[in-house]
């Protein structure tokens, strides 16, 4: 199953590549949905729930700095990695058994600070394992990179289904939930990192060992076309948070269900917007690397997400979030596979793939992560969730517009 930049990979590696990615997600975003709301709900404070909705965003959004700081610097040095067992292998193999020592830490911790030290720590070690795996992307693919991306995107709902379904439906609580998400990524992700080749670096790639200054370093960042890209990324995933980061808050004290309603329906959410997120994000991803046209999708495909938040907005009730659910998962589906090949298609340094891959990465995870925190301070702002929504729209039609700044509509796909 080798693979060298430029040639067409098989199913093979397509699979071991998306389950290296579902394992990511649902160790990821299992906590972020389910856990640690749970962890960390205060229905009986004096302060009343409110307080387990701050802890949890303030938890989140430390955690999404930790990795934010992370994913850049390890994908720099797996770029500088050189060795008998590549250059990205052992950066996963790094990231996947820190996340997963990390998620047994986190099952016997308890309050916000021990909690969100042990989420630093799983924080860290996906976005580690991230840079290196979104790294092969770019190093062996050009032809299929839309079809990559696809998978990436739909792992990430499929992630989320996998680990609320597993520990709703099977009853499992929250110890043995991370437990069970530690082993998870053990597993899969240890056996993805050494099973995916990891071909020799290309000559050009030798600059990357040369010493740099900070400003050489951060040279992408200075792209005026990549600095708009992570721009409206960022814009459009802190949107998306504000849409379903505190869905189970939004199920007991928005529509006042009880606990044990709460996780059930919550669950059936994410299966309706697992289903519209996989759908959508193959078809576009196909679609962008069949006609070349990146721009459009993106775009449209933002502003689409924040109809589905207004729709909470005018009609807040377990139908309406139905719809809602459907509209985000068609529109956030399309716009990570074809946002995250648009990426790749305006990488600016191609001695540097995995450190401004770590960028893209960065711009996602952090707009996941500062979501809840924002959502926090708008939801105790109006003691109520209507807010929260209005501004995930306005944002997620402001981060896709933004994509239209790009200028290099050659290497990008423009027409719209």
């Amino acid at each position: 199953m080798s693979a060298a930049r430029g040639a067409k990979v098989g199913a093979g590696w397509f699979t071991l590549f998306t389950l290296a990615w579902l394992a990511l997600w649902t160790v990821q975003l299992t906590p972020l949905q389910l856990l640690i709301p749970l962890q960390l709900d205060t229905p009986d404070d004096a302060d009343g729930w409110v307080t387990g909705v701050v802890s949890s965003g303030l938890v989140l959004a430390i955690g999404g700095v930790a990795g934010v700081i992370a994913a850049p610097l390890a994908g720099g040095l797996s770029d500088r990695t050189r060795g008998r067992m590549g250059r990205r292998r052992p950066w996963a193999l790094a990231g996947v058994g820190l996340a997963t020592l990390s998620l047994v830490a986190i099952a016997f911790a308890s309050g916000p600070w021990s909690v969100g030290l042990a989420w630093v720590g799983v924080s860290v070690g996906i976005a580690v394992a991230s840079a290196a795996f979104t790294a092969l992307i770019a190093d062996q693919l050009t032809t299929q990179r839309g079809a990559a991306s696809a998978a990436v995107s739909s792992s990430q709902a499929l992630g989320i289904v996998v680990g609320v379904g597993v520990i709703v439906l099977l009853e499992l609580g929250v110890v043995v939930g991370y437990l069970v998400l530690a082993g998870f990524l053990a597993i899969i992700g240890t056996a993805a990192a050494l099973l995916l080749p990891d071909p020799p670096a290309p000559a050009q790639s030798a600059v990357a060992r040369e010493v740099r200054t900070l400003g050489e370093r951060l040279a992408a960042l200075r792209d005026r076309d990549f600095a708009w890209l992570l721009a409206g990324r960022l814009t459009v995933n802190i949107g998306n948070a504000l849409g379903t980061g505190l869905l189970l808050f939004f199920l007991l004290y928005g529509l006042h269900r009880d606990p044990a309603t709460a996780e059930d329906e919550l669950l059936l959410l994410i299966l309706v917007y697992t289903l519209f997120v996989v759908t959508a994000s193959i078809v576009s991803g196909r679609i962008s690397d069949r006609t070349g046209r990146r721009i459009p999708f993106v775009v449209w495909s933002a502003v689409l997400q924040g109809v589905a938040s207004i729709v909470l907005v005018v009609a807040p009730s377990l139908t309406s979030a139905m719809i809602a659910a459907a509209l985000l998962g068609i529109g956030y589906g399309a716009y990570m596979s074809v946002g995250l090949a648009l990426g790749t298609d305006l990488l600016p340094h191609p001695e540097d793939h995995a450190r401004d891959l770590g960028f893209v990465n960065v711009s996602a995870s952090l707009g996941q992560l500062i979501g809840p925190l924002l959502g926090a301070g708008l939801v105790a702002l109006v003691g109520g969730f209507w807010l929260l929504f209005l501004v995930g729209g306005v944002v997620s039609v402001a981060g896709g517009l933004m994509t239209y700044a790009i200028r290099s509509r050659e290497r990008a796909g423009s027409a719209v």
